[in-house]
């Protein structure tokens, strides 16, 4: 019997790094305090491609402490947990979804997301990255895809903000 050891080789799915951003005629701290307020199905309420508009949440009302998680559900039966990973007023807050059903959960293990904010010029850039993490490595090249459309759901998103927080 041999006592040799085993060499095991694990593949390990590369992550992709999704990023949009945009400025705004709108004050820094107000801004933050808006967008993390922002009832998701409310910014999320269109489809982009195969990225379904947001149904509802359900979850802390009070939504901006670390630690808090909530369930979102997408039209067409999908849903997922967001748990709170970081809040620093008025910089960024981050994200982790997970527990991904529908459509998504044969790509998506989890997605690391982030808002983040910063003064331009007079204004505010809002900057919201996506870092998704595939269920395994033959899923991971379906990634280009998603981040393709991901795209446009983040930029349709970053309008959606506008219309509700910039006066006409």
């Amino acid at each position: 019997m041999s006592t040799a050891g085993r060499t095991r080789l694990v593949v390990v799915a590369e992550t992709t790094v999704m990023s949009y951003s945009r400025a705004y005629p709108l004050e820094l701290e107000t801004t933050f305090d808006a967008v993390l307020a922002l009832p998701l199905d409310v910014l999320f309420d269109k489809r982009y491609a195969a990225i379904p508009p947001i149904r509802a949440t359900e979850g802390p009302a009070d939504w901006g402490a670390v630690g808090q998680s909530r369930l979102i559900r997408l039209t067409g039966g999908g849903s997922m947990r967001e748990r709170l990973t970081l809040v620093d007023r008025p910089r960024a807050y981050g994200y982790r979804l997970d527990e991904v059903t529908g459509p998504m959960k044969p790509i998506a293990d989890h997605i690391d997301g982030l808002w983040s904010f910063a003064p331009a010029g007079t204004g505010t850039r809002i900057t919201w990255q996506w870092t998704t993490h595939p269920r395994s490595a033959v899923t991971a090249s379906a990634l280009p895809l998603l981040a393709k459309m991901w795209t446009g759901y983040a930029r349709q998103a970053l309008e959606r903000i506008e219309e509700l927080l910039v006066p006409a």
